[in-house]
């Protein structure tokens, strides 16, 4: 990319024009998810500035979630859009038809590679929210399956699933690979027919290790979606608790007007 200048008639402070140069080439693809901005040194010898102000001029875009920062390589541009979640197609059958879960087909239409890493699957008594969510008597037994997921190589989002053990046992959802559709295809073989869910969004700042897991800056807020999944017999079937990286996501609700 080419660097403009700075207008020193601008009420605007230096750091602040640096900043939109650098957005404005970001939003115009000239800089390009992964590519790398110019340094500290590089913008302090093209604007002549001290290099706090350079700082200041990349931190603003660290802050807005634009760029992340890697330590000993330099800072590089994240996602080109964000994911668009669409609660009311996200869940549809056909999708899980396909062997595509949620995340998987949002990412696809958004137009950026998904994939799942840090898969881990265990047993053990359900937190009391949880519990109470799913209707278990104590100390409710469930399989807990977390995950991370990335798009074009770079977290946006975390996930544990809560299943009740007896929906699990003997099913894929207890292994490390659910298989085609994931953990809804999974419930569905076994004769538990999805027919709605409850969602609940709120938004924090995160704590130190989710900055880590989603490697974004300081900062930066999350989106909290708690989701419980019912069957057609009224039965709460699964709870998921996420965390989303909220530049990542446009999240997209479609209601009816009655």
């Amino acid at each position: 990319m080419s660097l403009g200048s700075l207008d020193r008639s601008d009420d605007r402070a230096p750091y602040k024009q640096i900043a939109d140069q650098l957005r404005g080439a970001i939003e115009r693809g000239e800089l390009k998810p992964g590519d790398r901005l110019p340094s500290e040194a590089d913008l302090m010898r093209h604007y002549d500035i001290a290099r706090m102000t350079a700082r200041q001029a990349i931190q603003e875009l660290r802050t807005e979630g634009r760029v992340v920062a890697e330590q000993g390589r330099g800072v590089f541009v994240r996602l080109p859009a964000p994911v668009r979640r669409l609660a009311s197609d996200r869940f549809a059958r056909r999708h899980r038809d396909a062997g595509k879960a949620a995340f998987i087909a949002e990412a696809e239409k958004a137009g950026v590679a998904p994939s799942v890493d840090d898969i881990q699957v265990s047993r053990g008594p359900a937190p009391q929210p949880v519990r109470e969510r799913l209707g278990l008597d104590e100390p409710g037994e469930v399989v807990i399956r977390s995950r991370r997921y990335l798009a074009e190589g770079l977290p946006v989002e975390t996930a544990v699933s809560y299943i009740p053990a007896d929906l699990a046992d003997g099913t894929a959802i207890a292994e490390q690979d659910t298989g085609p559709g994931g953990i809804y295809a999974r419930l569905e073989e076994a004769g538990h027919e999805l027919a709605h869910f409850t969602e609940e969004v709120s938004a924090r700042m995160p704590t130190v290790e989710e900055r880590r897991r989603l490697k974004i800056p300081s900062g930066t807020p999350v989106l909290l979606v708690v989701r419980t999944a019912y069957d057609t017999a009224g039965r709460a079937v699964e709870v998921c608790d996420t965390v989303k990286a909220a530049p990542a996501y446009v999240l997209e609700y479609d209601f009816p007007a009655r």
